[in-house]
């Protein structure tokens, strides 16, 4: 099964927040929006800006905590724009 790396974007604040999913559309719509996930519940609403396929959940999840390790606006802000996310795992 493939796995997703993606990006939501608060409307209240403009913060980002990092996740890797299986089903990302749904995992917004069913958890982040209804203030289901700790650390979004206090920014609703959020909106989906960047998704990204991978081979497998694995992978995913290991590019969504080097990006949580890196906590740079600047990089999530270029991934975002160019819709690529460059990160290497390994």
């Amino acid at each position: 099964m493939y796995g997703y790396v993606y990006i939501i974007q608060s409307l209240r604040n403009n913060r980002y927040y990092v996740g890797s999913s299986e089903d990302s559309v749904r995992r917004l719509n069913e958890f982040h929006n209804l203030g289901k996930v700790k650390a979004t519940k206090f920014l609703l609403p959020w909106k989906l800006v960047f998704i990204q396929k991978f081979e497998n959940m694995t992978v995913a999840r290991k590019i969504e905590w080097k990006l949580k390790k890196i906590k740079s606006r600047v990089i999530l802000n270029r991934i975002v724009e160019t819709g690529q996310c460059f990160i290497k795992i390994g």
